[in-house]
């Protein structure tokens, strides 16, 4: 296991989140008596949180007559129907035609519906045992995993997130699919009816907590997924609040004979209901996170604290009036320390959805701050592709504000463009160019259509000149060149102005190069030449997978 390290007290983010959600989302009320709890209010005042409190007792009646369990399929007069699992499996069926099937089931029989989801999760976690209805009766889900845990086969190692072959090569999507089409299409009445996402947070929270691999990393996978369903639901919800709010304000200020108090009425009953089910789905997601993504980001498998730091990541960028603050990136930060690639890279890829984003930029500060020379290190990454993504990430930073990174931030990167590895020399030579030569100075706006000396690119072919030898390494300006070429094409290939400064007398006031710096020209216009006619990178550049020699 991974602890997670201490954070110096300049950077308190041990902090709850304060932040509010809302909603409005569903197929329709669920009937009969499933409707004399009316919708509900997750974690009122008093009540405990979905994952303490289980299964909610008596919540749901027996199976209706004509509808039993067997061998863990529903059987309804004979006809034998295919559980979720099998029908997600399979994958090819509509998704949103699985759930509002299972929507359908719900709104007859709660039980039976999610007697089905719960054996769902079981099963796609590779389990071969069977929740029956007894069990669901009457047992607590800690039971109930006990039991499952005992039928388990750990000897096989395999179970469907990775297991191998056309059977399963798209079972995760789909099983991810589902649970979020799950989610949106219960957005506006299931969700809220105290039973179902209890059942379900309780459940995934419980098996997450398992010794059993296969179950600790499918129920993260699917607590994680459902998280972000959720998110996207708190959404919706704060912008019909806000909508509602602005409605409600415009009509308020009308001249009082204008004013129609009925819509007044209807528009703070709206107002209410909205801020109700913001706070359930905050209750909910507060659940999850607190029961899953807190533990299991620090999970002994890697594949595991790898799914939480890309969800994150995504609840940070959808959602960043509530997830974006130092609450919630001081796990991404604590995790850049990992010591797997693979989660080190989730990292990064998270942040690059951040900082992207100029918007966004004033909420990174005090992030970038803390943790600003950690992605600089990551640069001389051992694993090529980690090294790639810390330099990207700069090049956003870099562009998001030039102040943060000092000359000697820079310069750590510039000695990559030599790199053998090309994916890593290219990404520096992006970085290279972002920061020396896209700027324009706003005096050479009427040089944009002059050619060779005089033209636009002539101060930048000098500082690619005066670059080149300062780093000293003379004997490779094929690197260079190739790690530029993709990003610096109409620079390197305009010979026209490389010739002209060779060969014209300076302009008045203009200094001329030096012997020194004609040859290191001659040299960067051969190699581009060379680069254009034969379209390869130079010799001993690759792209090897790993162990960076920088």
């Amino acid at each position: 296991m991974i602890a997670a390290p201490e954070i110096p007290t300049d950077f308190n983010l041990l902090q709850e989140s304060e932040t509010h959600f809302s909603s409005d989302t569903d197929f329709e009320d669920i009937e009969g008596k499933n409707q004399k709890q009316g919708k509900g209010k997750t974690c009122k005042k008093g009540k405990k949180g979905p994952a303490e409190k289980g299964k909610s007792g008596n919540g749901g009646g027996k199976p209706p007559s004509g509808s039993n369990r067997m061998n863990g399929h529903h059987q309804q007069n004979g006809v034998e129907n295919m559980m979720l699992f099998e029908v997600v499996k399979m994958g090819k069926s509509a998704m949103q035609s699985v759930v509002d099937d299972w929507i359908e089931s719900y709104k007859h029989d709660r039980d039976i519906a999610l007697l089905d989801l719960i054996n769902f999760f079981i099963q796609c976690s590779g389990c071969k045992g069977v929740v029956t209805a007894e069990m669901f009766r009457h047992m607590q889900n800690s039971e109930i995993i006990r039991k499952m845990t005992e039928e388990f086969d750990e000897d096989s190692g395999d179970y469907p997130l990775t297991m191998a072959g056309p059977q399963w090569k798209k079972f995760k999507s789909s099983f991810c699919e589902f649970i979020g089409v799950l989610v949106r299409q219960c957005q506006y009445s299931i969700i809220y009816d105290e039973y179902m996402m209890d059942t379900v947070i309780s459940l995934l929270t419980g098996l997450s907590d398992s010794q059993v691999r296969a179950f600790r990393h499918t129920s993260t996978l699917a607590a994680m997924k459902l998280m972000t369903a959720l998110v996207n639901v708190a959404l919706n919800l704060s912008i019909n609040m806000d909508n509602t709010q602005r409605q409600y304000e415009a009509e308020r200020n009308k001249m009082i004979g204008k004013r129609a108090n009925e819509r007044l009425e209807l528009l703070l009953q709206k107002r209410k209901e909205l801020q109700e089910n913001q706070d359930e789905i905050e209750n909910m997601m507060n659940a999850i996170f607190k029961g899953v993504f807190v533990h299991r980001y620090r999970d002994a498998i890697a594949e595991i604290r790898a799914i939480c730091i890309e969800e994150i990541g995504i609840w940070m960028k959808m959602y960043s009036d509530a997830f974006l603050n130092d609450s919630y990136l001081k796990y991404v930060g604590w995790t850049m320390h990992d010591k797997q690639g693979e989660v080190r890279l989730k990292c990064l890829t998270a942040l690059q959805g951040l900082y992207y984003n100029k918007e966004l930029n004033s909420k990174l500060e005090l992030f970038t701050s803390r943790f600003k020379d950690r992605i600089v290190s990551m640069t001389l990454d051992k694993e090529y592709d980690v090294a790639v993504q810390a330099i990207k990430l700069l090049t956003l930073v870099l562009q998001s504000s030039e102040e943060v990174l000092t000359a000697e931030d820079c310069e750590n990167v510039y000695h990559l463009v030599y790199s053998a590895h090309r994916p890593v020399a290219v990404a520096a030579g992006e970085f290279l160019y972002k920061k020396l030569f896209s700027r324009r100075d706003p005096e050479e706006d009427g040089l944009m259509k002059r050619r060779g000396r005089q033209g636009p690119n002539a101060n930048l072919v000098k500082t690619l000149v005066f670059f080149f030898l300062e780093s000293e390494l003379h004997e490779h300006a094929a690197y260079l060149v190739d790690s530029m070429w993709d990003c610096a094409t109409e620079l390197l290939k305009d010979w026209e102005c490389m010739n002209s400064l060779l060969l014209e007398e300076p302009l008045s006031g203009e200094e001329a190069l030096t012997d020194r710096q004609e040859s290191a020209l001659i040299e960067i216009m051969l190699c581009t030449i060379r680069q254009a006619a034969e379209c390869h990178p130079p010799v001993g550049r690759g792209t090897g997978k790993r162990v960076l020699t920088a």
